[in-house]
Protein backbone atom coordinates (compact mmCIF):
# COMPACT_ATOMS: atom_id res chain seq x y z
CA UNK A 1 0.00 0.00 0.00
CA UNK A 2 1.43 3.45 -0.84
CA UNK A 3 0.64 5.98 1.83
CA UNK A 4 1.00 9.59 2.59
CA UNK A 5 1.58 10.82 5.88
CA UNK A 6 1.49 14.35 7.39
CA UNK A 7 2.88 16.09 9.80
CA UNK A 8 2.71 19.64 11.49
CA UNK A 9 4.32 19.89 15.01
CA UNK A 10 4.02 21.95 17.48
CA UNK A 11 7.14 23.70 16.27
CA UNK A 12 4.60 25.70 13.96
CA UNK A 13 7.22 25.76 11.46
CA UNK A 14 5.35 23.74 8.86
CA UNK A 15 4.09 20.79 7.38
CA UNK A 16 6.03 17.71 7.23
CA UNK A 17 4.47 15.12 4.18
CA UNK A 18 5.94 11.70 3.09
CA UNK A 19 4.85 8.94 0.73
CA UNK A 20 5.68 5.01 2.80
CA UNK A 21 5.11 2.01 1.19
CA UNK A 22 3.92 -0.65 3.78
CA UNK A 23 1.12 -3.36 4.68
CA UNK A 24 1.04 -1.44 8.23
CA UNK A 25 3.34 -4.42 9.65
CA UNK A 26 7.00 -4.06 7.06
CA UNK A 27 8.30 -0.90 5.32
CA UNK A 28 8.83 -1.90 1.95
CA UNK A 29 9.81 1.25 0.36
CA UNK A 30 9.75 5.55 0.36
CA UNK A 31 8.16 7.55 -1.79
CA UNK A 32 9.30 11.18 -1.82
CA UNK A 33 9.41 13.72 1.29
CA UNK A 34 8.86 17.90 1.78
CA UNK A 35 8.00 20.05 4.37
CA UNK A 36 6.01 22.98 3.09
CA UNK A 37 6.69 25.65 5.88
CA UNK A 38 3.87 28.07 6.95
CA UNK A 39 3.58 31.48 6.07
CA UNK A 40 3.85 34.49 8.48
CA UNK A 41 0.19 34.72 8.62
CA UNK A 42 -0.13 31.58 8.65
CA UNK A 43 1.96 31.16 11.85
CA UNK A 44 -0.01 33.77 13.15
CA UNK A 45 -2.89 31.98 12.80
CA UNK A 46 -1.83 29.04 14.10
CA UNK A 47 0.11 30.58 17.42
CA UNK A 48 -3.56 32.50 18.21
CA UNK A 49 -5.50 29.15 17.88
CA UNK A 50 -2.58 27.69 20.37
CA UNK A 51 -2.79 30.57 22.88
CA UNK A 52 -6.63 30.39 23.11
CA UNK A 53 -6.43 26.55 23.56
CA UNK A 54 -3.82 27.31 26.36
CA UNK A 55 -6.41 30.28 28.18
CA UNK A 56 -9.45 27.91 27.72
CA UNK A 57 -7.45 24.58 28.94
CA UNK A 58 -10.28 22.91 26.41
CA UNK A 59 -12.75 24.04 29.17
CA UNK A 60 -16.17 26.42 27.46
CA UNK A 61 -17.01 27.30 23.90
CA UNK A 62 -14.80 26.66 21.47
CA UNK A 63 -12.48 29.43 20.57
CA UNK A 64 -13.48 31.45 17.24
CA UNK A 65 -9.91 31.23 16.38
CA UNK A 66 -10.24 27.60 15.48
CA UNK A 67 -12.20 28.05 12.63
CA UNK A 68 -9.78 30.24 10.86
CA UNK A 69 -6.53 27.90 12.08
CA UNK A 70 -8.32 24.69 10.69
CA UNK A 71 -8.65 26.93 7.30
CA UNK A 72 -5.10 27.27 6.91
CA UNK A 73 -4.46 23.85 8.41
CA UNK A 74 -6.40 22.57 5.23
CA UNK A 75 -4.58 25.27 2.93
CA UNK A 76 -1.54 23.62 3.61
CA UNK A 77 -1.82 20.29 3.35
CA UNK A 78 -3.37 20.28 0.68
CA UNK A 79 -0.95 22.39 -1.12
CA UNK A 80 1.86 20.17 0.50
CA UNK A 81 0.23 17.04 -1.38
CA UNK A 82 -0.26 18.87 -4.44
CA UNK A 83 3.78 19.34 -4.65
CA UNK A 84 4.57 16.33 -3.52
CA UNK A 85 2.26 14.34 -5.91
CA UNK A 86 3.51 16.27 -8.82
CA UNK A 87 7.37 14.74 -8.28
CA UNK A 88 7.87 12.58 -10.92
CA UNK A 89 8.27 9.14 -8.40
CA UNK A 90 5.11 10.08 -6.43
CA UNK A 91 3.16 7.47 -7.86
CA UNK A 92 -0.42 6.88 -6.92
CA UNK A 93 -1.38 7.16 -3.12
CA UNK A 94 -4.72 4.90 -1.65
CA UNK A 95 -4.72 6.39 1.53
CA UNK A 96 -3.51 9.56 4.13
CA UNK A 97 -2.64 9.28 7.10
CA UNK A 98 -3.82 12.99 8.96
CA UNK A 99 -2.49 13.70 12.66
CA UNK A 100 -3.90 17.55 12.53
CA UNK A 101 -2.76 20.46 14.64
CA UNK A 102 -1.99 19.90 18.07
CA UNK A 103 -3.29 23.11 20.31
CA UNK A 104 -3.61 21.19 23.60
CA UNK A 105 -2.85 18.06 25.45
CA UNK A 106 -4.47 17.04 28.33
CA UNK A 107 -4.24 13.58 29.01
CA UNK A 108 -5.51 13.37 32.33
CA UNK A 109 -8.64 14.44 31.30
CA UNK A 110 -8.99 12.20 28.30
CA UNK A 111 -8.30 15.53 26.08
CA UNK A 112 -6.22 15.88 23.12
CA UNK A 113 -7.08 18.85 21.07
CA UNK A 114 -5.49 18.30 17.16
CA UNK A 115 -7.17 21.07 14.77
CA UNK A 116 -8.08 19.81 11.22
CA UNK A 117 -10.97 18.37 8.83
CA UNK A 118 -10.06 15.31 7.72
CA UNK A 119 -13.04 14.96 5.68
CA UNK A 120 -12.71 18.24 3.55
CA UNK A 121 -8.87 17.26 2.87
CA UNK A 122 -10.35 13.42 1.92
CA UNK A 123 -12.54 15.51 -0.70
CA UNK A 124 -10.03 17.66 -1.63
CA UNK A 125 -7.50 14.83 -2.18
CA UNK A 126 -9.65 12.30 -3.49
CA UNK A 127 -8.27 9.67 -1.02
CA UNK A 128 -9.71 7.70 1.90
CA UNK A 129 -7.72 9.91 4.87
CA UNK A 130 -7.52 8.56 8.78
CA UNK A 131 -7.22 11.08 11.50
CA UNK A 132 -8.41 10.74 14.75
CA UNK A 133 -5.43 8.76 15.59
CA UNK A 134 -5.43 9.11 19.29
CA UNK A 135 -8.88 9.62 20.64
CA UNK A 136 -9.71 6.09 21.37
CA UNK A 137 -6.46 5.36 23.22
CA UNK A 138 -7.22 8.56 25.04
CA UNK A 139 -10.73 7.20 25.95
CA UNK A 140 -9.52 4.08 27.31
CA UNK A 141 -7.34 5.74 29.50
CA UNK A 142 -4.03 5.82 28.00
CA UNK A 143 -1.71 8.87 27.69
CA UNK A 144 -2.63 9.18 23.88
CA UNK A 145 0.84 9.79 22.85
CA UNK A 146 3.24 8.61 21.67
CA UNK A 147 1.99 6.87 18.55
CA UNK A 148 5.07 6.69 16.79
CA UNK A 149 6.53 3.93 18.50
CA UNK A 150 5.06 1.09 16.47
CA UNK A 151 6.64 2.75 13.40
CA UNK A 152 10.24 3.29 15.45
CA UNK A 153 10.10 -0.67 15.85
CA UNK A 154 8.72 -1.25 12.10
CA UNK A 155 12.14 0.86 10.99
CA UNK A 156 14.65 -0.74 13.23
CA UNK A 157 13.71 -4.08 11.57
CA UNK A 158 13.92 -2.33 8.35
CA UNK A 159 17.52 -0.94 9.21
CA UNK A 160 19.18 -3.98 10.76
CA UNK A 161 19.53 -2.42 14.09
CA UNK A 162 21.11 -4.21 16.86
CA UNK A 163 19.14 -4.12 20.10
CA UNK A 164 18.61 -2.65 22.64
CA UNK A 165 18.17 0.42 20.45
CA UNK A 166 16.46 3.81 21.67
CA UNK A 167 14.87 6.07 19.42
CA UNK A 168 14.88 9.59 20.72
CA UNK A 169 12.88 12.35 18.76
CA UNK A 170 13.44 16.07 19.50
CA UNK A 171 10.45 17.98 18.34
CA UNK A 172 8.72 20.62 20.35
CA UNK A 173 8.94 17.53 23.22
CA UNK A 174 11.09 15.21 22.90
CA UNK A 175 10.14 11.48 23.33
CA UNK A 176 11.70 8.01 23.82
CA UNK A 177 10.77 4.67 22.38
CA UNK A 178 13.28 2.37 23.73
CA UNK A 179 13.73 -1.70 21.95
CA UNK A 180 14.88 -3.87 24.31
CA UNK A 181 16.48 -6.92 23.78
CA UNK A 182 13.88 -9.51 23.63
CA UNK A 183 12.08 -6.91 21.10
CA UNK A 184 9.28 -5.42 23.71
CA UNK A 185 8.70 -1.92 22.94
CA UNK A 186 8.37 1.10 25.77
CA UNK A 187 8.14 4.91 25.27
CA UNK A 188 7.11 7.83 27.04
CA UNK A 189 7.72 11.79 26.59
CA UNK A 190 11.02 12.38 27.89
CA UNK A 191 10.82 16.34 28.54
CA UNK A 192 11.08 19.94 26.57
CA UNK A 193 12.67 18.76 23.30
CA UNK A 194 13.32 21.89 21.44
CA UNK A 195 10.48 23.82 22.52
CA UNK A 196 11.53 25.62 25.90
CA UNK A 197 14.79 27.06 22.98
CA UNK A 198 11.98 27.96 20.76
CA UNK A 199 9.85 29.94 22.93
CA UNK A 200 12.98 31.70 24.44
CA UNK A 201 14.27 33.18 21.19
CA UNK A 202 11.34 34.12 20.16
CA UNK A 203 9.89 35.47 23.34
CA UNK A 204 12.91 37.57 23.51
CA UNK A 205 12.96 38.40 19.84
CA UNK A 206 16.18 37.18 18.49
CA UNK A 207 14.64 34.46 15.78
CA UNK A 208 12.55 31.35 15.59
CA UNK A 209 14.81 29.20 16.82
CA UNK A 210 18.60 28.49 17.94
CA UNK A 211 19.93 27.92 14.33
CA UNK A 212 22.55 25.15 14.52
CA UNK A 213 22.81 25.63 18.49
CA UNK A 214 25.21 29.05 17.97
CA UNK A 215 23.57 30.80 21.07
CA UNK A 216 23.83 27.95 23.18
CA UNK A 217 27.64 27.36 22.10
CA UNK A 218 28.07 30.93 23.20
CA UNK A 219 26.40 30.59 26.32
CA UNK A 220 27.55 28.97 30.20
CA UNK A 221 24.92 26.45 31.59
CA UNK A 222 23.68 27.34 34.91
CA UNK A 223 23.88 23.97 36.58
CA UNK A 224 21.62 25.49 39.67
CA UNK A 225 18.79 26.38 37.39
CA UNK A 226 18.73 22.93 35.45
CA UNK A 227 19.12 20.98 38.99
CA UNK A 228 15.87 23.23 39.84
CA UNK A 229 13.95 22.26 36.32
CA UNK A 230 14.75 18.60 36.94
CA UNK A 231 13.15 18.74 40.61
CA UNK A 232 9.99 18.45 39.07
CA UNK A 233 7.89 15.50 40.04
CA UNK A 234 7.66 14.53 36.14
CA UNK A 235 11.25 13.11 35.80
CA UNK A 236 10.27 10.90 38.72
CA UNK A 237 7.30 9.81 37.42
CA UNK A 238 7.29 5.78 35.90
CA UNK A 239 5.45 4.20 32.86
CA UNK A 240 3.86 5.82 30.36
CA UNK A 241 3.29 9.67 30.40
CA UNK A 242 2.98 12.52 28.07
CA UNK A 243 3.67 16.16 28.02
CA UNK A 244 2.28 19.17 26.50
CA UNK A 245 5.30 21.86 24.41
CA UNK A 246 3.52 24.34 27.27
CA UNK A 247 4.05 22.21 30.30
CA UNK A 248 7.55 23.73 31.33
CA UNK A 249 7.56 27.83 32.44
CA UNK A 250 10.54 29.73 31.09
CA UNK A 251 10.88 31.78 34.25
CA UNK A 252 13.82 29.64 35.52
CA UNK A 253 15.45 31.61 32.53
CA UNK A 254 14.37 35.08 33.17
CA UNK A 255 17.48 36.12 34.85
CA UNK A 256 20.24 34.70 32.41
CA UNK A 257 21.69 36.44 29.11
CA UNK A 258 20.05 34.94 25.64
CA UNK A 259 22.84 32.69 25.38
CA UNK A 260 23.61 31.49 28.54
CA UNK A 261 19.27 30.99 28.72
CA UNK A 262 20.01 28.75 25.36
CA UNK A 263 22.79 26.87 26.86
CA UNK A 264 20.83 26.23 30.05
CA UNK A 265 17.76 24.91 28.32
CA UNK A 266 19.76 22.66 25.98
CA UNK A 267 21.43 20.96 29.32
CA UNK A 268 18.02 20.37 30.86
CA UNK A 269 17.00 19.28 27.09
CA UNK A 270 19.64 16.51 27.92
CA UNK A 271 19.59 16.13 31.64
CA UNK A 272 15.70 14.82 30.72
CA UNK A 273 17.36 12.41 28.37
CA UNK A 274 19.97 11.18 30.92
CA UNK A 275 17.56 11.02 33.42
CA UNK A 276 15.09 8.72 31.33
CA UNK A 277 17.84 5.78 31.52
CA UNK A 278 16.71 4.77 34.64
CA UNK A 279 12.93 3.12 32.89
CA UNK A 280 14.58 1.80 30.43
CA UNK A 281 15.37 -1.85 31.91
CA UNK A 282 18.61 -2.38 29.98
CA UNK A 283 22.28 -1.61 31.28
CA UNK A 284 22.55 2.51 30.28
CA UNK A 285 25.86 1.83 28.37
CA UNK A 286 24.61 -0.86 26.26
CA UNK A 287 21.89 1.39 24.42
CA UNK A 288 22.13 2.53 20.60
CA UNK A 289 20.98 6.51 20.78
CA UNK A 290 19.05 7.00 17.20
CA UNK A 291 17.90 10.76 17.33
CA UNK A 292 15.30 12.40 14.69
CA UNK A 293 13.74 15.29 15.03
CA UNK A 294 14.64 18.73 15.04
CA UNK A 295 16.88 18.82 17.88
CA UNK A 296 19.62 16.64 15.60
CA UNK A 297 20.34 19.36 13.63
CA UNK A 298 22.02 21.40 16.57
CA UNK A 299 25.16 20.31 17.15
CA UNK A 300 25.67 21.65 20.69
CA UNK A 301 22.67 19.27 21.78
CA UNK A 302 24.11 16.65 20.27
CA UNK A 303 27.57 16.54 21.87
CA UNK A 304 25.90 16.97 25.24
CA UNK A 305 23.47 13.94 24.30
CA UNK A 306 27.14 12.28 22.90
CA UNK A 307 29.09 12.74 26.13
CA UNK A 308 26.05 11.74 28.62
CA UNK A 309 24.93 8.80 26.58
CA UNK A 310 27.63 7.44 25.10
CA UNK A 311 26.77 5.77 21.23
CA UNK A 312 24.56 8.44 19.55
CA UNK A 313 23.83 8.53 16.12
CA UNK A 314 21.72 10.85 13.72
CA UNK A 315 18.95 8.77 12.04
CA UNK A 316 20.31 10.03 8.54
CA UNK A 317 23.63 8.38 9.35
CA UNK A 318 21.45 5.16 9.24
CA UNK A 319 19.98 5.58 6.02
CA UNK A 320 16.63 7.10 7.60
CA UNK A 321 14.82 10.45 6.66
CA UNK A 322 15.19 12.32 10.05
CA UNK A 323 12.80 15.06 9.16
CA UNK A 324 10.34 13.18 8.11
CA UNK A 325 10.11 10.06 10.04
CA UNK A 326 6.51 11.45 12.01
CA UNK A 327 5.08 11.85 8.73
CA UNK A 328 6.00 8.23 7.63
CA UNK A 329 4.84 7.32 11.24
CA UNK A 330 1.46 8.71 10.48
CA UNK A 331 1.14 6.91 6.93
CA UNK A 332 2.36 3.64 8.67
CA UNK A 333 -0.47 4.15 11.95
CA UNK A 334 -3.45 4.92 8.80
CA UNK A 335 -2.40 1.56 7.13
CA UNK A 336 -2.52 -0.16 10.36
CA UNK A 337 -5.74 1.03 11.13
CA UNK A 338 -7.47 0.05 8.00
CA UNK A 339 -6.19 -3.50 8.46
CA UNK A 340 -6.99 -2.75 11.93
CA UNK A 341 -4.35 -3.49 13.80
CA UNK A 342 -3.10 -2.35 17.13
CA UNK A 343 -1.18 1.34 17.34
CA UNK A 344 -0.96 2.10 20.51
CA UNK A 345 -0.01 -0.70 23.66
CA UNK A 346 -0.05 -0.64 27.20
CA UNK A 347 4.11 -0.10 26.67
CA UNK A 348 3.79 2.99 24.80
CA UNK A 349 0.99 5.28 26.08
CA UNK A 350 -0.36 3.02 29.10
CA UNK A 351 -3.35 1.99 27.63
CA UNK A 352 -4.92 -0.90 29.51
CA UNK A 353 -4.25 -3.23 26.02
CA UNK A 354 -2.88 -2.77 22.91
CA UNK A 355 -5.69 -0.53 21.41
CA UNK A 356 -6.71 0.13 17.44
CA UNK A 357 -7.55 3.67 16.57
CA UNK A 358 -8.48 6.14 13.81
CA UNK A 359 -11.11 7.12 11.69
CA UNK A 360 -11.71 6.48 7.84
CA UNK A 361 -12.76 9.46 6.15
CA UNK A 362 -14.04 9.44 2.84
CA UNK A 363 -15.45 12.54 1.80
Amino acid sequence: MRVLGYMSGTSLDGVDAAILETDGEGVTGFGPALMLPFGAEERRVLVQATEDAIASDGHGPRPASFAEAERVIHDVHVRAARELLAQPDAGTIELVGFHGQTVLHRPERKLSIQLGDPDALAVALGVPVVADLRQADLAAGGQGAPLAPIYHAALAEWAGCARPVAFLNIGGVANVTAIARDGSVAAFDVGPGNGLIDQLVQARGIGRYDEGGRLAAAGTVDRGVVERLMASPYFTRTGAKSLDRYDFPLDAVAGLSDADAAATLTAFTVAAVVACRAQLGEAAADWHWIVCGGGRHNPVMMAMLAEALGRVDSSDTLGMRGDFIEAEAFAYLAARSVRGLAISFPGTTGAPEAMTGGVTYRG
